[in-house]
């Protein structure tokens, strides 16, 4: 039997918020910044997107099928994509008709619902799951969640919704000994089979490829071709996961980037060893070699492959529990525009952005970061979470429902910033105008 390789790539570009001060709390309620969101669209769209999905096809074309790669496309992105980018769907759909495209699930806003909320979490899959439907003609069977973010419970709330096959990271403090290159399943859902990402040789074309300073640069197909033999040379599987966004965007044309993909193909199936799967054929072709024990979260970013990219700090961990401290009320309106609004607010960005780890990390946390500095970013989105926060009070208080306040679980930061402890407190009296918002009785949310 052949060994495999699983291609997947990540689709995704977050609703940027405009600049927000503290006087608009209460009188603008309009929170993103169009101009940046279309323009970032339609620079991406150019550079990365329409080539590349041009060039899978022509790969997909020239390989009679036997070349298949992976996509998870974020529901945030395909609204902007809807309104900036058509072509862009369209792309898609003409590699979702090829027969060699897998699409997988997601939460529909690129959120940490996970980590807060089951049933706010629950509801974003099925709509992202509709989405694609609607969009590409197919259901998923493969689920991904933000950032690769897994643990037992998450594993085990994937499985109760009906998906078998899961990606996430293959992070080394939780596989220890083990390889990567094998799927293994969900400890707490046994069914729940995992393929893990290689990050070695994922990195090697999403953050090195295009580093003169590397001492493997330039990077060419007959020498990957060699790390992936050797890499699988006991192993069964070796899955590529990374941003779309690599091709064109993170690494340049100028750098080769297209032309390595190219001819990538090429020298793997010409040499036999390998052949290319989708994440769902990979599952139906490999066992489970065992169980993964994931107590705490993992996550594909940075050197610690958990979440502290994202929860860290105290600012961060403020703004996510302001945030899901509003789903109970939410669940007992029927305001459009209020879930819309709730759901990109809880686009993993927004706290990506207030993000404190300036040490091995830092330069990749800068890239992405359109502020100055983490606690601009807290700032900023403070004011906006705090108008937000005014319009369910104001939509609560006209409606005829009536809830006790319950309390909630707060979800702790495990690792915490002391520059963020000490910008946390004159931070939160820029916001501190914002009324606090009642916390409700728990009640599953209908949307």
């Amino acid at each position: 039997m052949k060994k495999s390789i699983c291609l997947y790539f990540q689709v995704h570009q977050p609703t940027r918020l405009r600049l927000y001060r503290f006087f608009d709390i209460g009188k603008d309620s309009h929170y993103y910044d169009d101009f940046a969101n279309r323009t970032i669209l339609r620079r991406v769209a150019q550079k990365c997107y329409l080539p590349m999905n041009a060039l899978l096809l022509e790969l997909i074309e020239a390989n009679k099928g036997a070349f298949k790669v992976a996509f998870s496309i974020s529901g945030s992105v395909l609204e902007q994509f809807d309104r900036y980018a058509p072509e862009v769907i369209e792309s898609f759909r003409k590699l979702a008709q090829t027969g060699c495209v897998e699409f997988l699930s997601e939460t529909y806003y690129h959120s940490l619902a996970s980590l807060a909320s089951e049933a706010e979490f629950k509801h974003q899959v099925l709509k992202h799951k509709a989405a694609i439907e609607h969009y590409f003609g197919v259901t998923p069977k493969t689920f991904r969640n933000t950032e690769l973010i897994y643990s037992d419970a998450i594993g085990e709330m994937v499985y109760d919704m009906g998906f078998r096959t899961m990606l996430t990271e293959g992070a080394k403090h939780v596989l220890g000994w083990k390889s990567p290159n094998f799927v293994y399943n969900c400890a707490q859902a046994k069914n729940l089979k995992l393929l893990l990402k290689n990050s070695s040789l994922s990195d090697d074309i999403a953050f090195r490829f295009s580093d003169r300073s590397w001492s493997d640069w330039p990077l060419t197909g007959e020498k990957y071709l060699a790390w992936l033999k050797t890499a699988a040379q006991n192993d069964e599987i070796v899955n590529l996961f990374m941003d779309y966004e690599t091709f064109g965007e993170h690494q340049k044309a100028t750098s080769g980037i297209f032309d390595f993909m190219k001819f990538l193909p090429e020298v793997v199936l010409a040499d036999g060893e390998f052949e290319f799967v989708t994440p769902a054929q990979a599952a139906k072709k490999h066992r489970s070699v065992g169980e993964l024990d994931v107590m705490d979260p993992i996550s594909w970013a940075d050197e610690e492959r958990d979440t502290s990219a994202w929860l860290g700090n105290e600012l961060q961990n403020d703004a996510f529990n302001k945030l899901y401290d509003q789903v109970e009320k939410l669940g007992i309106l029927n305001d459009e525009a209020l879930w819309s609004d709730f759901g990109h607010l809880q686009e993993s960005d927004h706290f990506y952005y207030m993000c404190t780890k300036f040490f091995s990390d830092g330069a990749v946390h800068k890239y992405f970061n359109p502020y100055d500095t983490p606690y601009e970013a807290f700032i900023n989105y403070m004011n906006v979470l705090s108008d937000f926060i005014l319009r369910v009070d104001d939509a609560i208080s006209v409606s005829d429902v009536n809830f006790a306040p319950a309390k909630t679980v707060k979800a702790p930061a495990k690792k915490t910033a002391k520059a963020a402890t000490k910008a946390a407190k004159p931070a939160a009296k820029t916001v501190k105008a914002a009324p606090k918002a009642k916390k409700p009785a728990v009640k599953k949310a209908k949307k």
